[in-house]
């Protein structure tokens, strides 16, 4: 579980994040969403111990972030940047078990796990031996993902893990995504932009703008019971394409 309360951040004169309270349940997925600048990416790096929040405070499973070395917590949280982040210098192999090697793991303990993980994304061996350059966008995000899962944390952050993808290949790992969540039973924290997302993923939702939360719930809750017209303006703004082609045709 992920408690933040009373978070707030400033960049200057900027609220990122202005007095946020949230509970990340464990086991459950919890998708942040809402308009670019809404501060969803802040909240994540906030969750994670990469900044550090101006008020309240941020717990994992009771324990405060500042409380504690932050090594210790990262090491329990998996994390995906857009883009999936891959050092382009090295191949598929070195990146996925770069914190493994980092923390003396043995040639054989990192072969089980590579074995393990590129099972369980779907991904073959094969591709490990080559660099980010020569794979495909969602061969790198499977190797992304590999890399986030590799010590086996309790927690995944991922910051629109699938906004830079073509729409077949990300609906494929939409569901591949999907199933490794469920199956691994790991509290997660999903960003995306996108509301059909949002709902496919998300056990919760937290609908972000202006860096405050609007609203939290499922999803069925936001469409039906929004809390304000900004709730309604934000689900139907990325409704209206389809609702005019509707109406053209």
């Amino acid at each position: 579980m992920i408690e933040l309360t009373g978070v707030s951040k400033r960049y200057g004169d900027t609220h990122a994040v202005q007095d946020v309270s949230l509970t990340a349940e464990t086991a459950n997925t919890t998708v942040l969403i809402g308009p670019s600048g809404s501060g969803k990416s802040t909240v994540l790096r906030l969750m994670i111990g990469l900044t550090q929040p101006d008020t309240g405070h941020i717990a994992v499973d009771g324990q405060r972030l500042r409380s504690v070395p932050l090594h210790s917590i990262r090491h329990r949280m998996g994390y995906v940047i857009q883009e999936g982040g891959l050092f382009p210098h090295l191949t598929g192999r070195a990146n996925a078990s770069l914190l493994a090697r980092h923390l003396g793991w043995s040639a054989d303990r990192i072969d089980a796990r590579l074995d393990e993980l590129t099972e369980l994304v779907q991904l073959s061996s094969t591709r490990l031996t080559q660099y980010p350059s020569e794979l495909s966008g969602g061969q790198r995000q499977r190797v992304s993902l590999m890399r986030a899962l590799m010590l086996d944390p309790d927690v995944l952050l991922l910051d629109e893990p699938l906004g830079a993808l073509d729409p077949m290949i990300r609906t494929d790992l939409q569901e591949d995504l999907r199933d490794i969540f469920r199956r691994l039973n790991k509290t997660v924290v999903f960003v995306t932009h996108d509301i059909g997302e949002a709902a496919f993923f998300g056990d919760q939702v937290v609908l972000l703008r202006r860096g405050q939360v609007v609203q939290t719930g499922p999803m069925s809750k936001l469409l039906k019971d929004p809390a304000s017209s900004f709730v309604t303006e934000f689900i139907q703004a990325q409704r209206a394409p389809l609702k005019q082609l509707e109406a053209e045709e």
